[in-house]
């Protein structure tokens, strides 16, 4: 046997050293790390020059003889041993922060299928938020690469890795990652969110806001409360770009926060996520306090009158300008203004029904299981048990309460200088929780007074709060990314 297995591993030297001769590797960008790809391999000019490392890959891969395997074999060394590699081990030694995170994945779960609190999102960011956290399940693990002199290895061509003009060696993927983390680079690379923008746009009907244009403004007035937030999180200690990954919350916007948040502050991720979808779906248990603490009854009563019909002409042009005009001020947001305004233009332009439909139903599914999904798996039990998080979840509601107030409060102004023709109620949907905000002013207004109908009115500054936040995002990005 022994024989055999050294006449194989002569013919693979045989084979390899060949290969290794013939290789060109094509420069690559410098390694970002050099220092640890020193410890582990000699720098070279010269391809011709790397010593290859023999290795005897079927020696490599066995682990003993059958005979030597059936003698160390015990019973009950093999139930230590699946004792010892469970999930179950790790917590009982001192992995308490992992059965900490399962409770509050639970507690989620509970909100999202119990209390119904925005299920479509908080569902699967409270499975991902389980699954990351259960021990040695490794699914958010990433890569483990090795550097060796090899230019192929097990069969497969390596990476050539360079200094400058000088050759490290070849990158292999010794152990791959994890099933999220895979995913997550639609996350990290900021190609979800946009994706989101663009099925909310096929949903959206901007007809509310061309047919009453002050309306922008009450959306931009609910804005207010993502630069408070960002003021108060920097006095608290945050960095700038960690401190304007919190105040979008107040956008009240989920996938523009995880954009910002993958942009500017990768590692808050997690709790920045779940306090956005979490305040969003507690609009009606946050905003009417502050809606009637703000306005008079009065007020609250007005009814306003019937919106001017929209030409379809007018729906066709809007998200085209809309999108030229923000992305040539604030480049940073175009990817989301612009996929907002394409997924609307599939809507309102009438021959691209086809695509309309996939944008608001398949896309928009599949983009959501995957953004809540990785997301919740970034929520990790030593980056989300800080002290931070609970300053995030303070300056979240703050945030959120800032921007309806801010709304409201433009109301008033607005309301005052029209002789009364604006009910201010409108003012606290410049939120971009859409459509559930407008639902709100709506419920409100009609409590004060049955015969009044805010829904179509509210909708106006909803929907300007979408670009509001947009805006608000590029300028973050602009400033700190």
């Amino acid at each position: 046997m022994k024989k055999i297995l050294s006449v194989l591993a002569l013919l693979c030297m045989l084979f390899a050293l060949p290969a290794c001769a013939e290789e060109v590797a094509a420069p690559v960008e410098p390694a970002a790390e050099v220092a640890e790809t020193r410890a582990f391999a000699t720098l070279v000019s010269d391809p011709a020059e790397l010593i290859p490392v023999y290795v005897d890959e079927e020696a490599e891969g066995a682990i003993g003889s059958l005979e030597q395997a059936i003698d160390d074999f015990t019973i009950g060394g093999t139930v230590a041993g699946i004792v010892k590699d469970s999930g179950i081990y790790s917590i009982l030694t001192g992995n308490w922060k992992a059965l900490v995170m399962i409770l509050i994945s639970f507690v989620l779960l509970y909100l999202a299928i119990v209390k119904q609190f925005e299920p479509l999102l908080l569902m699967p960011i409270a499975f991902g938020m389980l699954l990351t956290n259960l021990p040695l399940a490794g699914i958010m693990d990433e890569p483990i690469y090795e550097i060796i002199s090899n230019p192929v290895y097990h069969g497969k061509a390596g990476v050539p890795i360079y200094n400058g003009d000088v050759l490290v060696g070849y990158q292999y993927v010794k152990q791959n990652g994890g099933l999220l983390y895979y995913l997550y680079q639609g996350v990290k690379l900021g190609i979800f969110p946009p994706l989101i923008f663009m099925g909310v746009g096929a949903m959206t009907d901007f007809a509310p806001l061309i047919a009453n244009p002050i309306s922008l403004l009450l959306g931009a007035a609910a804005q207010l409360g993502i630069f408070a937030a960002f003021l108060v999180a920097l006095l608290l200690g945050f960095s700038p770009a960690e401190a304007g990954a919190i105040g979008i919350i107040g956008g009240a916007d989920g996938p523009t926060a995880i954009y910002v948040t993958t942009k500017l502050a990768p590692g808050l991720l997690g709790p920045i996520a779940i306090a956005a979808y979490s305040y969003m779906a507690l609009v009606p248990v946050i905003q009417p306090p502050i809606m009637r603490a703000l306005t008079k009854e009065a007020d609250r009563k007005i009814v306003m009158g019937q919106l001017r019909p929209v030409t379809k002409t007018e729906k066709i042009i809007f998200p085209i300008a809309v999108t030229v005009v923000v992305s040539l001020m604030l480049p940073s947001a175009a990817p989301l203004i612009g996929s907002l305004m394409l997924g609307n233009l599939f809507k309102e332009s009438g021959v691209a029904d086809r695509l309309c439909k996939t944008a608001q139903n398949e896309l928009m599914n599949i983009v959501t299981i995957f953004l809540g999904f990785t997301v919740g798996a970034t929520a990790k039990a030593d980056t989300f048990l800080q002290v931070e998080t609970i300053k995030i979840i303070v300056l979240g509601v703050a945030a959120f309460g800032g921007g309806t107030a801010g709304g409201v409060l433009l109301g008033n102004l607005l309301c005052k200088l029209t002789g009364g023709k604006i009910n201010p109620l409108i003012g606290s949907a410049g939120v971009s929780a859409v459509p559930m905000a407008a639902r709100v002013s709506q419920k409100v207004g009609q409590q004060e007074n049955p015969a009044n109908f805010l829904l179509m009115h509210a909708m106006g500054p909803n929907v300007a709060g979408v670009i509001g936040s947009a805006v608000a995002a590029g300028v973050f990005i602009s400033m700190f990314g």
